[in-house]
């Protein structure tokens, strides 16, 4: 019986694992570019602002990397926002909070292209089952709609 125990042990710790099961999540974005990786860095950008919102955070593995002299294929994380939706997120449900910023995500491609991803605020939004929050969410829906828009346009 031991030794039935340590095969099944073992066939089930060799197996591959797949840290991406089911992606992409449910209301995820994704969208492949033309565009190389640091031209939609900067389309995106451009886009926060001019649909009014305010990039209130942005880190990236590749730049860090850079700093070691390590390369890597690029990727960015922009954290995006806006007060006054933050001061009606935070009426609405408290602990969504841990939720802003909403997040864009950058990734660069083998073939030089880059690909924006991101979370529909609707779909991060929605475990917190408050009707204020979602109709907040389906705003932030639109807004997020046309900054990925802009950014991914030829």
């Amino acid at each position: 019986m031991s030794r039935l125990l340590l095969a099944a042990a073992f066939v089930l710790f060799t197996l591959p694992v797949q840290a991406d099961n089911g992606y992409p999540h449910a209301g995820t974005n994704v969208m492949a570019t033309g565009h190389s990786f640091k031209a939609l860095w900067d389309k995106l950008e451009k886009a926060i602002g001019d649909n009014k919102m305010g990039l209130v955070s942005r880190a990236s593995a590749s730049f860090g990397a850079s700093r070691r002299k390590v390369t890597i294929a690029g990727n960015a994380v922009f954290g995006v926002y806006r007060n006054d939706f933050a001061v009606r997120m935070l009426k609405a449900s408290v602990p969504a909070g841990i939720e802003a910023p909403l997040r864009f995500y950058l990734t660069e491609n083998a073939d030089g292209t880059a690909t924006l991803t991101y979370r529909s605020p609707s779909a991060v939004f929605k475990p917190y089952g408050s009707a204020d929050l979602d109709a907040m969410a389906k705003e932030l829906d639109a807004i997020f709609a046309a900054i990925a828009a802009q950014a991914t346009a030829p």
